[in-house]
């Protein structure tokens, strides 16, 4: 409870009491910024008014309260064995104690029992120190203390005087320390706790850190002061006028006489409307705006709202900037609607994550991610599971995001575990949590309501139901109507579904039981709050969640979890620095690499499952064919003008024609564009290629920056040049038959199983080793979450223990076949000269039903570490597989050997290619050696590892030193998945089946 007098010193016994959780604390008021008159709120500068107290800090931490240095706080205390800390920033990431990773359960867990609410016995606390001398600019007015975030409960002294306690990791706390200040050098301390009832509501699946995490600062509220403002932009029905409303709350001196003016400025920076007003404690006013230009995501138009407090002689008191968007949210007719139109999520969750500082994330590091989401089709974000910083907010508002604003409450831990013990459940239905609860939710909706971005309000996330959640939606309701309310926990405890949440939002839900929902003739609107989890290799089958956008006008879109891979830079076991996750810094109990399921590493590298998702996101489809493209604009209420259409023609991987033409098709329309393209009637294959791309430099991205893409593909028969025969010698030896063509020789091996040799006329030897059947790949982080070894693990023993059963000699090569343990089928591999010196190459598995599914079948081909670099005709430029290819676009792409293995934390597949045609390995002399798709395209890998040295490595360092480089040519490969990591395999359409025959069918070639 917060309390209106303080006691007369800090409580040890508030950290595990539930129903403390403020002491001190001033109410929560909005994140409006207060200047001392009209110009400098209008100059976009720092108020004066703030002073910042980050820095350096003095600084000790102990294992618990017991060991702490009791009376830190108190002037006359010898602090002289104190070191330093960094404020903002993370006491376990600067040398005390140990960050610690778990996902549900609690970080406690196993080590002590606790009842609900109470604070672990290891606590560790620290103890801040920092002394400042109040800016000229601050005295004489209200002195305001503000800690943007502290993790999670903190006691606060000034002068020796005690100021209050305070819990909530990720809101604002407010202290009023106006008569503790004393001229000259104040004091302050801080006791940060790491554990505490509070933390029994924190139970995010993020890493367990603690400190004063986000910025500190002192400001000046004068006597007459605008305390909170609430904003709200009521629309005709036509959209076409609008009620600006300001409501307020004013500290007016007793009897004092003041005015209030508000001047609304365009986007353009014209004046559009003022209006004067008598100032009161409490007012609720509102301007007549004429044809607003409205806010969304695609046009982010944002007017400026400058509020003027003057006293009564007419003096400037106080002036205070707001940007103001015009925009309504609402439920009708069964959907959800931006503006009166149904709104689709294209959305992402996010974590405050930096490699080094944690959650202490800088506005740079926030506008990095802002921008990404912009470049890469993202419209949304969901603030898992907790408020961000009142900059990120801003950021969106600027650049058009929407955002789903989440509590900070998780209790997953309570509820989720094997013995499920629902009279444990927190909050539940518990009266005395009720208050800490609702006190999260009125901190994050007082802070955040003037963000236009702000489009739902978030009840928090897995912390099952009950009563209490139901109540925090209905607070949210009655506080502001302008928004709607999400909670995700109403799939577990359907009492009070019709209030904890007004859309129906599940978790990794499949596609299918998403289809079955809007099947059913639903009430509420569908939204995937957490989907396509993109842990390592991953993303697979995403196209059937967005194609539901398309098909159901319930399904309202969804966030991929997540953006950003949590892990630290540490040393590793050989001395040198990486990125380490859980369990690599001794802390136990821990989930290991499950925080390490973004789309973008923890360092920001853009990892390739983007491509894919850029595509599947974009706003507009290209539909092109042979004679130009259909365009469909899935924007809302912008048209394509400002984008202009690139194209080009190639034909087999070569630009053979392009061109530029203007755009302009109208939000939700659709256009044709015929375009001027040469005849193409030369044997070959043709692909289209349209993208549009921004005409203008945007705020977020460049001139030229791609936004669309689509191609078609497209083939013309011809007769082909017949190659020149070249003259065969064939020595056939007692183990070895040689051929050769004149240029190159190869020599076949029975008893090795295939060609042990392939060189050319320079003599540089192609092959290290024969080429063998495989028809297994390094598990992903999904297939190992499907206990891919024990469903599929035969295919393992089959790659590496089949057998060679017969060979046979012919005159222009050699057949082999291959006994597969457990199997009752064969594989046969044949090598056939050709006329003109090439080797076509024919592996053939016959398919068996009593086998599980093989994840793929193909040939490995170990080649010298020397052929370091490949090129390919197929789809790319990133890796790509059967079900996660939308992305993919065909060309022809070269790159290193070594930078084809993707970085994901644990090694796995990675590096496959789709739809090739030829691929080509290649030395520094130019030795080349070729591969041709024979009836079909191929699938390509080319690593310097195989596939069981990746699957043997838990870390990237464990992998050996590359001495060898593997191509791997495949028929198919299944898919990668990516419904969930702990389950889910690919979908049917993308494995193969145990029965389906397969046959890969290439020419081998020695380049000149």
């Amino acid at each position: 409870m917060t309390t209106e007098s303080l006691p007369a010193a800090a409580d040890l016994t508030w950290l595990s009491d539930p129903q403390i959780f403020a002491i001190g604390r001033l109410p929560a008021i909005s994140d409006h910024v207060v200047f001392p008159d009209a110009s400098s709120a209008l100059a976009g500068i720092a108020s004066p008014l703030r002073q910042s107290l980050d820095g350096t800090w003095q600084f000790v931490s102990a294992l618990s309260a017991a060991e702490r240095p009791e009376g830190f706080h108190r002037p006359d205390f010898d602090r002289s064995g104190f070191g330093t800390i960094d404020v903002p920033g993370a006491m376990q990431l600067q040398g005390h104690g140990h960050p610690q990773y778990v996902n549900i359960q609690y970080p406690w867990d196993g080590h002590e029992a606790l009842d609900l609410g109470e604070a672990a016995k290891a606590n560790r606390v620290g103890c801040y120190i920092r002394t400042f001398t109040l800016a000229p600019e601050l005295a004489g007015h209200r002195t305001i203390l503000t800690f943007e975030g502290v993790e999670t409960a903190f006691y606060v002294w000034l002068n020796g005087r005690f100021i209050g306690y305070a819990e909530d990791s990720f809101t604002p706390s407010r202290f009023d320390v106006t008569d503790a200040l004393v001229n000259g050098e104040n004091l302050l301390a801080v006791e940060v706790y790491h554990r505490s009832s509070g933390a029994w509501l924190e139970d995010q699946d993020f890493w367990r850190l603690s400190g004063i995490m986000r910025p500190v600062r002192l400001e000046a509220w004068p006597a007459l002061h605008i305390r909170d403002l609430f904003v709200t932009t009521d629309l005709a029905d036509d959209f076409k006028s609008a009620s600006l409303r300001l409501r307020l709350a004013l500290d007016l001196p007793e009897a004092a006489k003041a005015t209030l003016a508000a001047t609304l400025y365009a986007p353009d920076g014209t004046e559009v409307v003022s209006a004067t007003f008598d100032a009161a404690g409490e007012m609720d006013v509102a301007l007549a705006v004429d044809a607003p230009h409205l806010w969304s995501a695609e046009a982010p138009h944002l007017y400026r709202l400058l509020l003027t407090l003057n006293d009564g002689t007419g003096k400037t008191v106080e002036a205070v900037p707001q940007t103001v968007g015009f925009r309504r949210f609402e439920m009708r007719d069964g959907l959800m609607r931006l503006n009166g139109e149904r709104i689709v999520f294209k959305g992402i969750n996010r974590h405050d994550f930096h490699p080094r500082r944690g959650r202490s994330v800088t506005v740079e590091d926030m506008l990095w991610d802002v921008l990404f989401f912009k470049r890469n089709n993202f419209n949304a974000v969901r603030t898992s599971h907790y408020p961000n910083r009142s900059e990120f907010y801003a950021l969106c508002d600027e650049h058009g995001l929407y955002v789903i604003d989440e509590t900070n409450l998780e209790t997953h831990g309570t509820w989720a575990v094997e013995e499920r013990d629902l009279d444990k459940v927190l909050p539940g239905d518990r009266a005395e949590w009720r208050p800490a609860v609702l006190d999260r939710a009125t901190n994050m909706l007082e802070r955040d309501k003037n963000h236009p971005c702000v489009l739902i309000w978030s009840c928090g996330n897995e912390s099952f139901g009950g009563s209490v959640i139901a109540d925090m939606a209905d607070w949210f309701r009655n506080r502001d109507p302008s928004r709607l309310v999400h909670y995700e926990g109403v799939f577990n405890d359907r009492r009070y579904d019709a209030r904890s949440s007004d859309m129906e939002s599940r978790m990794y839900a499949r596609p299918q039981a998403v289809e079955d929902y809007l099947r059913s003739n639903p009430s509420k609107p569908f939204v995937s709050c957490e989907y396509t989890h993109a842990m390592g290799n991953s993303c697979g089958g995403m196209h059937l969640y967005t194609d539901l956008t398309y098909r159901y006008e319930q399904c309202q879109g969804g966030f991929i979890w997540e953006y950003i891979e949590q892990a630290f830079y540490g040393p590793r076991p050989d001395g040198s620095e990486g990125l380490l996750f859980g369990g690599d810094f001794g802390d136990r109990p821990t989930d290991y690499s499950f925080c390490c399921d973004g789309i973008v590493t923890a360092d920001r590298q853009l990892t390739p499952k983007v491509q894919e998702i850029k595509a599947l996101y974009q706003p507009a489809r290209l539909l092109p064919d042979r004679h130009g493209v259909k365009i469909l604009n899935d924007n809302l209420f912008v048209s394509l003008e400002a984008l202009y259409l690139d194209y080009q023609l190639l034909k087999d991987g070569v630009v053979v024609a392009s061109g530029r033409e203007d755009v302009d098709v109208a939000p939700q329309d659709q256009a044709t564009l015929r375009l001027s393209l040469p005849a193409t009637e030369a044997a070959g294959e043709y692909s289209l290629q349209c993208s549009l791309r921004e005409r203008h430099d945007r705020a977020w991205a460049p001139a030229g920056h791609e936004v669309a893409f689509g191609e078609h593909v497209w083939t013309i028969t011809g007769e082909q040049p017949k190659p020149v025969a070249r003259p065969l010698t064939r020595v056939e030896g007692g183990y070895n038959l040689g051929i050769s063509d004149g240029e190159s020789r190869t020599l076949f091996c029975r008893r090795f199983g295939g060609p042990v040799s392939l060189v050319n006329a320079a003599g540089v030897e192609f092959l290290e080793r024969p080429p063998q059947p495989t028809f297994w790949r390094a598990p992903t982080d999904n297939d190992r979450g499907a206990g891919f070894g024990a469903k599929f693990g035969t295919w393992r023993r089959a790659s590496l223990d089949h057998t060679q059963a017969s060979y046979a000699y012919r005159d222009t090569g050699i057949d082999y076949r291959f006994a597969i343990p457990d199997g009752s089928e064969q594989v046969s591999v044949s090598y056939r000269y050709e006329a003109d010196g090439a080797i076509l190459v024919t592996a053939h598995w016959p398919g068996d039903s009593k086998l599980p599914s093989p994840p793929l079948f193909g040939l490995a081909i170990p080649m010298p570490k020397t052929f370091d670099r490949f090129r390919y005709y197929g789809l790319g430029p990133e890796e790509n597989h059967a079900d996660r290819l939308h992305g993919a676009r065909l060309g022809i792409y070269e790159r290193a050997v070594a930078d084809n293995v993707t970085p994901y934390v644990i090694p796995q597949e990675s590096g496959n290619r789709t739809g090739v045609r030829w691929a080509e390995l290649f030395d520094a002399q130019g030795n080349r050696l070729r591969f041709e798709a024979v009836d079909m395209p191929f699938e390509l890998g080319v690593s310097p590892y195989t596939a069981f040295q990746l699957e043997a490595a838990a870390r990237p360092y464990d992998l050996p030193a590359a001495n060898r480089t593997i191509v791997t040519l495949m028929a198919r490969q299944m898919g990668v998945g990516g419904d969930d990591s702990w389950g889910a395999l690919p979908h049917p359409a993308y494995m193969i089946e145990p029965g389906e025959a397969l046959t890969l069918s290439v020419r081998i070639r020695l380049m000149e």
